[in-house]
Protein backbone atom coordinates (compact mmCIF):
# COMPACT_ATOMS: atom_id res chain seq x y z
CA UNK A 1 0.00 0.00 0.00
CA UNK A 2 1.54 3.28 -1.13
CA UNK A 3 1.19 6.68 0.50
CA UNK A 4 1.44 10.13 -1.10
CA UNK A 5 1.43 13.61 0.43
CA UNK A 6 -0.54 16.63 -0.77
CA UNK A 7 0.79 20.02 0.34
CA UNK A 8 -1.29 23.05 -0.75
CA UNK A 9 1.11 26.00 -1.00
CA UNK A 10 -0.67 28.45 -3.31
CA UNK A 11 -1.96 30.83 -0.64
CA UNK A 12 -1.16 34.53 -0.56
CA UNK A 13 -0.14 34.80 3.14
CA UNK A 14 -2.26 37.92 3.58
CA UNK A 15 -2.41 37.66 7.38
CA UNK A 16 1.35 37.15 7.62
CA UNK A 17 2.05 40.18 5.42
CA UNK A 18 4.80 38.36 3.49
CA UNK A 19 5.26 34.96 1.80
CA UNK A 20 5.34 32.81 4.93
CA UNK A 21 6.61 29.60 3.36
CA UNK A 22 10.00 31.09 2.49
CA UNK A 23 10.56 32.93 5.78
CA UNK A 24 13.81 31.81 7.41
CA UNK A 25 13.13 29.74 10.51
CA UNK A 26 16.31 28.84 12.37
CA UNK A 27 18.33 28.56 9.18
CA UNK A 28 15.74 26.97 6.86
CA UNK A 29 12.67 28.30 5.08
CA UNK A 30 9.40 27.21 6.65
CA UNK A 31 8.47 24.87 3.80
CA UNK A 32 11.81 23.05 3.97
CA UNK A 33 11.16 22.01 7.57
CA UNK A 34 8.01 20.23 6.45
CA UNK A 35 9.52 18.63 3.34
CA UNK A 36 12.54 17.37 5.27
CA UNK A 37 10.25 15.68 7.80
CA UNK A 38 8.05 14.08 5.15
CA UNK A 39 11.18 12.76 3.41
CA UNK A 40 12.04 10.71 6.51
CA UNK A 41 9.07 8.38 6.04
CA UNK A 42 7.85 5.87 3.47
CA UNK A 43 5.80 8.49 1.61
CA UNK A 44 6.41 7.86 -2.09
CA UNK A 45 6.30 11.51 -3.16
CA UNK A 46 5.06 14.86 -1.91
CA UNK A 47 3.03 16.99 -4.34
CA UNK A 48 3.39 20.69 -3.57
CA UNK A 49 0.85 22.90 -5.32
CA UNK A 50 2.13 26.44 -5.97
CA UNK A 51 1.38 29.59 -7.92
CA UNK A 52 3.36 29.81 -11.16
CA UNK A 53 4.69 33.24 -10.17
CA UNK A 54 6.12 32.05 -6.85
CA UNK A 55 9.61 31.37 -8.14
CA UNK A 56 11.42 31.55 -4.80
CA UNK A 57 9.18 28.87 -3.34
CA UNK A 58 9.66 26.73 -6.44
CA UNK A 59 13.42 26.74 -5.83
CA UNK A 60 12.95 25.27 -2.36
CA UNK A 61 10.55 22.61 -3.62
CA UNK A 62 12.88 21.51 -6.44
CA UNK A 63 14.10 18.23 -4.93
CA UNK A 64 13.90 14.52 -5.86
CA UNK A 65 11.33 13.64 -3.18
CA UNK A 66 8.87 16.39 -4.17
CA UNK A 67 6.58 16.91 -7.14
CA UNK A 68 6.13 20.58 -8.02
CA UNK A 69 2.60 21.23 -9.30
CA UNK A 70 2.13 24.56 -11.12
CA UNK A 71 -1.43 24.97 -12.42
CA UNK A 72 -1.97 27.17 -15.47
CA UNK A 73 -4.42 29.21 -13.39
CA UNK A 74 -3.59 29.93 -9.76
CA UNK A 75 -5.87 27.87 -7.49
CA UNK A 76 -8.49 30.10 -5.83
CA UNK A 77 -8.88 27.84 -2.79
CA UNK A 78 -7.50 24.78 -1.04
CA UNK A 79 -9.98 22.39 -2.62
CA UNK A 80 -8.78 23.36 -6.09
CA UNK A 81 -5.15 23.04 -5.01
CA UNK A 82 -5.81 19.55 -3.67
CA UNK A 83 -7.52 18.55 -6.92
CA UNK A 84 -4.47 19.65 -8.91
CA UNK A 85 -2.16 17.70 -6.63
CA UNK A 86 -4.24 14.55 -6.81
CA UNK A 87 -4.41 14.72 -10.60
CA UNK A 88 -0.63 15.15 -10.85
CA UNK A 89 -0.05 12.08 -8.67
CA UNK A 90 -2.68 10.09 -10.57
CA UNK A 91 -0.99 10.89 -13.88
CA UNK A 92 2.51 9.94 -12.75
CA UNK A 93 1.98 7.14 -10.20
CA UNK A 94 -1.43 5.58 -10.98
CA UNK A 95 -2.44 4.85 -7.37
CA UNK A 96 -4.82 2.02 -6.50
CA UNK A 97 -8.06 2.59 -4.51
CA UNK A 98 -6.48 1.17 -1.34
CA UNK A 99 -3.45 3.44 -1.51
CA UNK A 100 -3.50 6.59 0.59
CA UNK A 101 -2.83 10.31 0.51
CA UNK A 102 -2.25 12.62 3.39
CA UNK A 103 -3.17 16.28 3.41
CA UNK A 104 -0.98 18.68 5.34
CA UNK A 105 -0.58 22.48 5.21
CA UNK A 106 2.73 23.75 3.89
CA UNK A 107 3.08 26.07 6.89
CA UNK A 108 3.46 23.17 9.34
CA UNK A 109 7.21 23.18 10.09
CA UNK A 110 6.88 21.56 13.52
CA UNK A 111 5.61 18.22 12.24
CA UNK A 112 7.72 15.73 14.17
CA UNK A 113 9.13 12.65 12.47
CA UNK A 114 8.09 10.49 15.44
CA UNK A 115 4.50 11.74 15.22
CA UNK A 116 4.39 11.22 11.45
CA UNK A 117 5.70 7.66 11.76
CA UNK A 118 3.20 6.94 14.55
CA UNK A 119 0.34 8.11 12.34
CA UNK A 120 1.57 6.16 9.31
CA UNK A 121 1.76 3.03 11.46
CA UNK A 122 -1.80 3.60 12.65
CA UNK A 123 -2.92 4.20 9.07
CA UNK A 124 -1.36 0.94 7.89
CA UNK A 125 -3.30 -0.93 10.59
CA UNK A 126 -6.57 0.91 10.06
CA UNK A 127 -9.55 -0.12 7.97
CA UNK A 128 -10.97 3.41 8.02
CA UNK A 129 -11.43 5.64 4.97
CA UNK A 130 -9.97 8.65 6.79
CA UNK A 131 -7.60 8.90 9.74
CA UNK A 132 -7.01 12.13 11.66
CA UNK A 133 -4.73 12.92 14.60
CA UNK A 134 -6.22 14.57 17.63
CA UNK A 135 -4.72 16.17 20.73
CA UNK A 136 -6.87 16.65 23.82
CA UNK A 137 -10.00 16.18 21.75
CA UNK A 138 -9.05 18.63 19.00
CA UNK A 139 -8.38 17.36 15.48
CA UNK A 140 -5.25 18.45 13.67
CA UNK A 141 -2.84 17.69 10.80
CA UNK A 142 -2.08 15.65 8.78
CA UNK A 143 -5.27 13.85 7.72
CA UNK A 144 -5.00 10.55 5.83
CA UNK A 145 -7.44 9.51 3.07
CA UNK A 146 -7.92 6.37 0.99
CA UNK A 147 -7.18 7.04 -2.65
CA UNK A 148 -10.75 6.07 -3.55
CA UNK A 149 -11.86 9.37 -1.99
CA UNK A 150 -9.72 11.41 -4.41
CA UNK A 151 -12.51 11.42 -6.99
CA UNK A 152 -14.90 12.93 -4.43
CA UNK A 153 -12.85 16.04 -3.70
CA UNK A 154 -14.57 17.83 -6.60
CA UNK A 155 -17.89 17.35 -4.79
CA UNK A 156 -16.79 19.47 -1.83
CA UNK A 157 -19.04 22.59 -1.82
CA UNK A 158 -17.49 25.96 -2.59
CA UNK A 159 -16.23 27.58 0.57
CA UNK A 160 -15.91 24.27 2.44
CA UNK A 161 -12.69 22.53 3.37
CA UNK A 162 -11.67 18.99 2.51
CA UNK A 163 -12.86 17.99 5.98
CA UNK A 164 -16.37 18.23 4.53
CA UNK A 165 -15.79 14.71 3.25
CA UNK A 166 -15.59 13.46 6.82
CA UNK A 167 -19.26 14.30 7.33
CA UNK A 168 -20.44 11.85 4.67
CA UNK A 169 -22.38 8.95 6.16
CA UNK A 170 -20.52 6.41 4.02
CA UNK A 171 -17.03 7.61 5.05
CA UNK A 172 -15.54 5.85 8.04
CA UNK A 173 -13.31 8.15 10.12
CA UNK A 174 -10.84 7.09 12.80
CA UNK A 175 -9.26 9.57 15.22
CA UNK A 176 -5.84 8.79 16.69
CA UNK A 177 -4.81 10.45 19.95
CA UNK A 178 -1.29 11.88 19.95
CA UNK A 179 0.61 13.50 22.79
CA UNK A 180 2.16 16.25 20.70
CA UNK A 181 0.24 19.50 20.45
CA UNK A 182 2.13 20.32 17.26
CA UNK A 183 -0.60 18.62 15.20
CA UNK A 184 -2.78 21.65 16.03
CA UNK A 185 -0.39 24.34 14.79
CA UNK A 186 -1.60 27.17 12.58
CA UNK A 187 1.05 29.57 11.28
CA UNK A 188 -0.92 32.55 10.01
CA UNK A 189 0.31 35.78 11.62
CA UNK A 190 3.63 37.41 12.63
CA UNK A 191 2.70 36.69 16.24
CA UNK A 192 2.26 32.99 15.37
CA UNK A 193 5.69 32.98 13.75
CA UNK A 194 7.39 34.72 16.68
CA UNK A 195 5.87 32.24 19.15
CA UNK A 196 6.85 29.29 16.96
CA UNK A 197 10.42 30.50 16.56
CA UNK A 198 10.76 30.92 20.31
CA UNK A 199 9.33 27.46 20.95
CA UNK A 200 11.65 25.81 18.43
CA UNK A 201 14.68 27.61 19.83
CA UNK A 202 13.90 26.20 23.27
CA UNK A 203 13.27 22.74 21.81
CA UNK A 204 16.67 22.76 20.06
CA UNK A 205 18.63 23.92 23.10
Amino acid sequence: MRLFAIVPAAGLSRRMGQPKLVIDLLGKPVVRWLLDTLAQSQIETTAVIMRSSDQELQQYVSRPDALAVLPDVDPPDMRTSVEHGLRAIEKQFHPQPGDGWLLIPADHPVLEVSVLLELISAWNRSAADVLVPQHQGRRGHPAFFRWKLASRVSSVPEGSGINWLLKSSDVQVEAVDVRSETVLLDLDTPADFAALRQKMMHRNE
